[in-house]
């Protein structure tokens, strides 16, 4: 278990065994910048698998589209460099996409030299699976029924500006039902009349990734903190660090780099059928636990509500793993998918977590605030009192430190002792620690 309450990011793991596209990736990436990247180029992984089921640990079954991801650091830091990634994982897609367009331009070629009295050739069915970050909301919906038509590709967004969102949805109060809808895989709800007949409802393939400062995703976000928008996307926060004379050096995207990303992105396409993997399931059930334990050591509710959604997205990027391994789990997967639920939840909380706490919207106090762990901020021995007083600094009531205390001792976190009226932290909870 990370301690998330802290200004320091939760430490990337080792990438060992059966994370080599990851590491391969990496290799291309800045240092200062990996632990921020990383977590967001699985949307765009992701795009290349259709056809695909894998169950989840309510028993569920869940198709790998609706990934998205939200690259947060102040200008200048490197966040274009997530766009470079994007660009070498998408080659595939993008040459598709190129031979999609003249099949356009040759059908507006060919409009144009027939005759006002002359039949005009119908519009060709094109797809597209990358399309551009700028197409409008009624462009995304055409392309959303031409992807389902294409057998359920799912389409992808790489949006350099968080801002950019409002034009795909249709207006900035549009993006939250289409991002739950994305995430949800739901219809599109696009059904009505137009003059050439009447347009689809697509169900909503769809992955996404954001990149923006702090203050930009704070405003776009600060109406949608508690309508479950904020909690089905997964952030990764690069704070700002002291001053540094070196320039980061950034990785070139060479022919034998690219012809090694492409033996995976062929792992990814191939991916067909039904899967279930039980190690990941228990993971999943295990971090499930761990939310748990974190938002009763805090007495917030904030943690283990971001963190429902939290496991899923780091699941879904899990199957990804999984698939990339040539469908083989390992250890060092599940502690990377442990991490990305961690990544993703200190991220919300330095960025938004005065904005939940109050709903202040300033700026101030970006980087300041996490879950705190009241239990740490006790002695190992204690009294009901201390407690209860660290409750009203942290401007919780008094009247839930009993049970506060109860949960702390069921979950075998503190032990009372009847003959001197205290508690103490229990060996268990000591040494939980990394």
């Amino acid at each position: 278990m990370y301690d998330i309450s802290k200004p320091i990011a939760p430490k990337m793991p080792n990438l060992g065994n059966g994370l080599e596209c990851i590491k391969l990736i990496a290799s291309q990436i800045s240092p200062d910048m990996r632990e921020a990247i990383i977590p967001a180029i699985f949307p765009a992984l992701s795009a290349y698998v259709s056809g695909a089921k894998f169950q989840y640990a309510d028993l569920t079954w869940k198709e790998l589209c609706g990934s998205m991801a939200h690259l947060i650091a102040e200008s200048g830091m490197g966040k274009g460099q997530l766009t470079a990634c994007i660009e070498a994982i998408m080659r595939k897609n993008r040459k598709h996409d190129e031979e999609e367009l003249q099949k356009l331009v040759s059908w507006q070629k060919a409009v144009k030299t027939k005759g006002a009295n002359k039949e005009k050739p119908a519009r060709p069915e094109v797809a597209f699976f990358f399309p551009p970050s700028d197409a409008t909301n009624p462009a995304f919906l055409q392309n959303a029924m031409a992807c389902e038509a294409y057998g359920g590709h799912t389409q992808f967004f790489n949006m350099t500006e968080i801002e950019q969102a409002d034009r795909l949805c249709g207006g900035h109060k549009q993006v939250s039902q289409t991002i739950r809808n994305i995430y949800d895989m739901q219809r599109a709800g696009a059904l009505r009349a137009t003059a050439d007949g009447v347009t689809g409802n697509p169900t909503l393939r769809v992955n996404l990734t954001f990149s923006s400062t702090p203050v930009a995703a704070r405003k776009f976000y600060k109406n949608e903190l508690y309508v479950g928008t904020f909690g089905r996307i997964p952030f990764s926060y690069k704070a700002r660090e002291g001053r540094s004379g070196k320039i980061p050096r950034v990785g070139k995207f060479g022919d034998h780099f690219l012809a090694k990303l492409d033996e995976y992105i062929i792992l990814l396409e191939a991916c067909k059928g039904n899967f279930i993997i039980p190690p990941l399931n228990k993971l999943a059930d295990k971090l499930a636990e761990d939310m748990a334990k974190i938002g009763d050591l805090a007495d917030d509710d904030d943690v283990w509500d971001m963190g429902k959604r939290a496991i899923v997205s780091a699941w879904k990027n899990g199957c990804i793993l999984y698939i990339l391994n040539g469908q083989c789990w390992t250890r060092a997967m599940g502690e990377f998918v442990e991490w990305l639920v961690y990544h993703d939840i200190w991220s919300k909380m330095q960025v938004f977590g005065d904005m939940l706490k109050d709903g202040d919207t300033s700026t101030s106090e970006i980087g300041k605030t996490g879950p705190r762990n009241m239990l740490e901020d006790l002695g190992d021995t204690f009294n009901e009192s201390e407690l209860e007083a660290l409750r009203a600094n942290a401007g919780k009531p008094k009247e839930g430190t009993k049970r506060q205390l109860a949960v702390w001792v069921s979950r075998h976190f503190i032990e009372y002792s009847a003959q001197t009226g205290l508690y103490s932290k229990t060996k268990l909870y000591l040494n939980r620690k990394r």
